[in-house]
């Protein structure tokens, strides 16, 4: 139990919110164990699943092109139980718009209980996770004048020199 786990645990977590705003189903797959639970309670909405399969095949569908999403973590609060066991508490900021349900905006914080198994190959991945609302505001944006989202194909203008811009390079 090291300074190192407790690192290698806030990676695993950061990964996930990374992971979940660009819908990379490897990348989340490679952080969860197999028998992941998870609870997410809003103001307008729960979102439980079980078993790393049912939880990747929701997000898929929840993360879609039609989906401008952006969550963050902070204030973690991490204690190893063992050599390869630890609970975690976050901080979540959030922002979301359904471009599909007439834009529907859900913007808030959240305080997220984890556990993380470490496994036999020395990684540490969320064993399940669950969230309950500090806040959460829900409306329509009338106009969302997006320029980019990642989602949705990068630059709304494709024919703009931003939409082929990659940064550091030439």
């Amino acid at each position: 139990m090291s300074f190192e786990d407790i690192e290698a645990i806030k990676c695993v977590k950061y990964s996930y919110c990374n992971g979940i705003d660009r819908c990379d189903l490897a990348l989340l797959e490679s952080i969860m164990t197999p028998d992941i639970k998870v609870d997410y309670v809003g103001g307008t909405y729960r979102f439980r699943a079980n078993g790393r399969d049912e939880v990747l095949k929701i997000m898929k569908q929840a993360f879609n092109p039609k989906f401008v999403s952006c969550h963050t973590v902070h204030m973690p609060f991490i204690d190893l139980t063992s050599a390869t066991t630890a609970n975690g508490r976050w901080r979540l900021l959030d922002y979301a718009m359904n471009l599909a349900k007439a834009n529907e905006v859900t913007v808030g914080a959240a305080e997220y209980q984890d556990t993380y198994q470490k496994g036999d190959d020395g990684n540490w991945r969320i064993r399940s996770s669950g969230y309950e609302r500090i806040f959460e505001r829900v409306f329509n944006e009338p106009d969302p004048a997006l320029t980019h989202y990642f989602l949705g194909g990068g630059h709304v203008d494709k024919d703009s020199d931003l939409a082929k811009a990659k940064p550091f390079v030439g």
